[in-house]
């Protein structure tokens, strides 16, 4: 029925769409594309009131849904009502940036406000994509969608006929982005670079590629290439901000930011970013200033309050608690926007000693953020059992090669575990550089395991007992020469990626004079603490209650056999221990180093550096006790929590 509906509306006869699509709504009353259907017959019948009525139905159920927020902009336009259809139209090209008519509406209504700089560039936008072909106007849409295997084969269709067709080699490098399939996207692109050396939008995929792969200097110089051939372009300056933060640049990238903030004051997005610069340097009001710069210019910008409350130390007023109740509960209200939303209400109210409605809230979260995972609780068992037959003690004890590099401290752990606060102490060590979560030791499993999960099972671990000594020599190497741009001179420095607890093998093999350090922490403080953090990628494992338990379990599993496959090469760190003598437990670490103690060790709090996780606020004060056994206000909820882990 909404064929026909669809088919009618095309040719022209609005009446048969309209009678149609109804048709099709008394059978399945919330169907969104007969809403949508119906929603354009009717704006075409200049039936606008129930065209708007028809179109708010398909946006209390799908509020992501960037077609209809279009529709919504034309709705809202037609009535007169600009700044709503401005706002309407805002939304859609951020969700799907493939809208033509989105762009030149907006174009239009950047252009009489006076924001020529906006303006331009939707312009630009809609331009380009005019001139696309059809095939690959419809790739763009699907990417948008999210529908990328699709996407991929309508692509790969094109790029036959037409191998040498830059857009579609940018498009399939975005599908390979978007897939986390990083080394076939930056191949491509620099492919397609080599055919078009100055095309703005290869230039900006491949800034992104190696910003996420965290090649920020090579990043750096392809964003102000950006800058130098399109000057004051927006985009782009937001891109180098980004860039800059990857980098450590906190100050220029704050800089840029506000430059960008004075022509686009209502970018929520980027006051968010600036928000979380100031927070890792350690300027907690200004930080704070910019979260409410962005809910301020979006109400319901979930993201602005989660970042609040992420802080840990912030408290939220009467009147933001009132906000969050308010959008929590609104319909219309993106997916995305209510999960950040229900963990910031969550810990505002646990806050206020409401435990009972704070596990609600950090349970519908937990729940929303659960149904977009992929995890398989299963899956990463058995993984851990692999990894355990495939690196018995021996095959470490006969090893020979491998950097001889003793540089690299590893702090791995479970997120929540006081990895951070580890970190804190060791970096405030004159011979000690703090860096980040690094993501290198992952780039070189991925280089390992093939491109695919499915490959990951047939390769890695099962290839660590064949590696050659070149190889474990030069994967060390590289490891080393890839590190460096993250320090600061000391002959030492942390590399603080929690996950990497699951491939201490290979990095006893290609760094065997590394030191590791497990931070461990008590399991149901350490699995409740993950539950409440909504994590900005990554830690699937966390979004529910049994699957964290699991998750602790084999964690432990696997720590006790590298306890017995690399005797004497880890240090265990309680974070119990650390809270009550945070004297003895750090001698012990720097003895374990083979450092000896300075005194701003332990006045750690007054160590000015980055710190870019959750923990960043907490580790810049004193040791506070309070916080340890916090999951007991909520004992009477983790009974599957406490099944998991068995207990």
């Amino acid at each position: 029925m909404t064929d026909d509906a669809a088919l009618r509306l095309k040719r022209g006869d609005i009446t048969g769409c309209i009678a149609a699509a109804e048709l099709a709504l008394a059978k399945w009353p919330e169907h969104p594309d007969a809403l949508y259907i119906l929603a354009v017959g009717l704006r075409y019948a200049h039936r606008l009131d129930e065209a708007e009525v028809a179109l708010g139905r398909l946006l209390d159920v799908l509020p992501d849904h960037g077609r209809a927020l279009q529709e919504q902009g034309h709705i809202m336009r037609a009535k007169g009502r600009m700044d709503e259809a401005a706002r309407a139209y805002g939304k859609a090209v951020a969700l799907n940036p493939s809208l033509e008519a989105s762009w030149r509406t907006l174009q239009a209504i950047h252009q009489h406000a006076g924001q020529p700089h906006l303006a331009t560039e939707a312009e630009r936008q809609a331009a380009w994509l005019a001139a696309l072909p059809r095939e690959l106007a419809a790739v763009e849409n699907l990417i948008a969608e999210k529908r990328l295997l699709k996407a991929e084969a309508l692509c790969r269709a094109f790029l036959k006929v037409n191998p040498r067709h830059i857009e579609a080699m940018r498009q399939l490098a975005v599908i390979g982005l978007a897939m986390n399939i990083l080394d076939d996207a930056e191949t491509l692109l620099q492919a397609a670079l080599e055919i078009a050396p100055d095309d703005v939008r290869l230039l900006s995929e491949q800034a992104n590629v190696l910003n996420r792969r965290q090649k920020y200097a090579e990043a750096l110089r392809v964003a102000e290439r950006l800058a130098e051939l399109e000057p004051g372009k927006i985009a782009w300056q937001v891109l180098l901000g980004n860039i800059c933060v990857g980098l450590g640049a906190f100050e220029r990238a704050i800089a840029i930011y506000e430059t960008v903030l004075q022509a686009w004051p209502q970018a929520e997005s980027v006051h968010l970013s600036c928000g979380h610069a100031l927070k890792t340097i350690g300027r907690q009001d200004a930080a704070i200033g910019a979260y409410r710069a962005a809910y301020q210019a979006r109400p319901d910008f979930g993201d602005a309050y989660w970042s609040l409350a992420n802080l840990k130390t912030y408290r939220f007023t009467d009147a933001e608690l009132d906000a969050l109740r308010h959008w929590q509960g609104a319909p219309r209200v993106t997916e995305i926007d209510r999960i950040h939303l229900n963990f910031a209400l969550g810990k505002a109210l646990e806050d206020r000693g409401d435990y009972a409605a704070s596990f609600a809230h950090y349970e519908q979260g937990n729940a929303l953020k659960r149904a977009r995972s992929g995890y398989d609780a299963d899956r990463f068992d058995d993984e851990i059992t692999m990894m355990i037959a495939a690196t018995p003690p021996e095959l470490f004890a006969r090893s020979e090669g491998g950097s001889a590099a003793p540089d690299p401290i590893f702090v791995v752990g479970l997120p929540r575990s006081g990895s951070t606060l580890i970190e804190q102490i060791l970096a405030s060590h004159s011979l000690i550089d703090g860096t980040a979560e690094l993501p290198n030791v992952l780039a070189q499993v991925q280089r390992l395991s093939g491109r695919t999960d499915a490959d990951a099972a047939t390769h890695y671990p099962h290839d660590l007992a064949t590696l050659s000594t070149a190889r474990k020599t030069a994967m060390g190497e590289r490891y080393i020469a890839d590190t460096r741009t993250y320090r600061a001179g000391a002959p030492f420095f942390i590399d603080k990626m929690p996950n990497n607890f699951r491939h201490l093998g290979l990095i006893a093999l290609m760094l065997p004079k590394a030191r590791i350090i497990d931070a461990r922490r008590e399991p149901m403080a350490c699995c409740f603490s993950g539950f409440k953090q909504l994590f900005a990628e990554g830690q699937e494992f966390s979004y529910g209650l049994e699957q964290i338990g699991r998750y602790y379990r084999g964690y432990t599993r696997l720590m006790d056999h590298w306890d017995e496959a690399l005797p004497g090469r880890i240090l265990t760190v309680h974070h119990e221990d650390l809270l009550q003598d945070v004297g003895g437990q750090t001698r012990r670490m720097l003895d374990f180093l083979g450092l000896a103690l300075e005194e701003s060790c332990l006045k750690f709090y007054e160590t000015a550096r980055a710190v870019r996780t959750a923990s960043s606020e907490q580790v810049r004060r004193p040791i506070d006790r309070s916080g340890a056994d916090q999951w007991r206000n909520f004992e009477p909820y983790l009974g599957a929590l406490k099944a998991a882990l068995g207990v």
